[in-house]
């Protein structure tokens, strides 16, 4: 189907700098940024903190392209972190490093996102995954978004890679989920009947002084307010590139069935806000490991079995995507953890926060 070619992918990947020796975090971003110039172009940029980094792929026209996109940018700032006894990690918190000994990088938008958040902003030592589906036509954008909410929990389940903050187990697979939510105008968005009763709302907030512009939008997804593309922002950085690109070769089959049954007159049934919130709580707490609401059934599943069901549900859009090998690489996910479990073995294994920082580094090339 034509549509599907029009579904384009884009991934953002915020990294944790860390010095090799003491594992801890390291500010360093200016330094980085400067010894890069020339290689990074408009793929790597500064983040909230001196201690990220973000970078960007290319707009990819399929997950394979996407898929060595992550690779050449995984293995770009590796280089020259290496080249300074840094290493990079994929993960949405660091195991022990404290938000009060990072550095704010000088940046106009930062500077301002600190003026107005104060200790909330000092707060985010915390790292996503944003993936981008092309999606043209501004209404279809919309509905998506709608249809999509449902699917938000299934997602982080899969992503969850920050079970520890200032080196204490949190009990949570992701705590970055927990902290980011101190923002305003996060979480679930609420439903839209129209991209005008969008703009509406965007051009009614900025009227009365509570943004400035669209991005200070930070919902779980969104459409976004610069490029055409619906932005799924929900995940957790995520540490092994199979991962990375097993959830975004989901998300955008998910997209694309969506629309395959939109074309046949058909949508996903949808659901309060407040009872997907209810999944993404269980999704935050116990990941892969958990289980979540079907709300259809009216009772609670194990996201293992939620997660085979959704792949029998996207399954004829699989091979017109290319995506099948990709999203099926979720029953390894599924059965070996997600990021956070391995994180937390680990470190039953070895009562070493440093061994999981290692550990973390490690899976964090794995495959590159």
């Amino acid at each position: 189907m034509q549509i599907f070619d029009e579904l384009t992918i884009g991934i953002e990947e915020e990294y944790q700098i860390i010095d090799t020796e003491s594992r801890e975090l390291t500010s360093f971003i200016s330094e980085f940024m400067e010894q890069g110039a020339m290689l990074f172009h408009d793929n790597v940029k500064p983040e909230f903190l001196q201690s990220q980094i973000e970078v960007g792929s290319r707009v990819c026209k399929n997950i394979k392209e996407a898929r060595s996109e992550i690779c050449r940018l995984r293995n770009l700032v590796s280089g020259i972190a290496a080249k300074n006894n840094c290493k990079i990690i994929a993960a949405g918190t660091h195991p022990f490093s404290k938000w009060e000994d990072q550095l704010v990088t000088n940046k106009e938008r930062y500077r301002g996102l600190l003026d107005s958040m104060q200790i909330v902003a000092k707060r985010l030592l915390i790292f996503g995954m944003h993936v981008h589906i092309g999606i043209k036509d501004r209404d279809l954008r919309i509905d998506i978004m709608n249809q999509m909410r449902y699917f938000m929990p299934h997602i982080l389940t899969l992503s969850t890679s920050s079970p520890f903050w200032w080196g204490q187990k949190t009990g949570f697979k992701s705590y970055r989920s927990i902290v980011f939510e101190d923002l305003p105008r996060t979480g679930i968005p609420e439903m839209f009947n129209s991209s005008v009763e969008y703009d509406q709302y965007i051009n009614t907030l900025i009227k009365c002084g509570c943004i400035d512009e669209a991005t200070k939008i930070w919902w779980d997804i969104r459409p976004h307010p610069k490029f055409p593309t619906l932005e799924f922002r929900i995940c957790d950085c995520t540490t092994k590139v199979n991962e990375v690109i097993a959830i975004a070769a989901l998300i955008q089959s998910i997209v694309a069935k969506l629309i395959k049954l939109r074309l046949l007159n058909q949508s996903w049934r949808t659901y309060r806000s407040s009872m997907i919130a209810e999944n993404k709580w269980r999704a935050i707490k116990d990941g892969v490991k958990g289980k979540l609401i079907d709300f259809g059934k009216q009772t609670e599943v194990p996201v293992s079995e939620l997660a085979k069901e959704l792949i029998e549900l996207i399954d004829d859009v699989l091979d017109p995507l290319g995506t099948r090998k990709d999203v099926e690489y979720i029953f390894t996910l599924l059965k070996e953890g997600s990021s956070a479990d391995r994180q937390l073995s680990c470190y039953e294994r070895t009562d070493s926060l440093e061994a999981v920082v290692d550990q973390l580094s490690e899976e964090t090339m794995m495959d590159c």
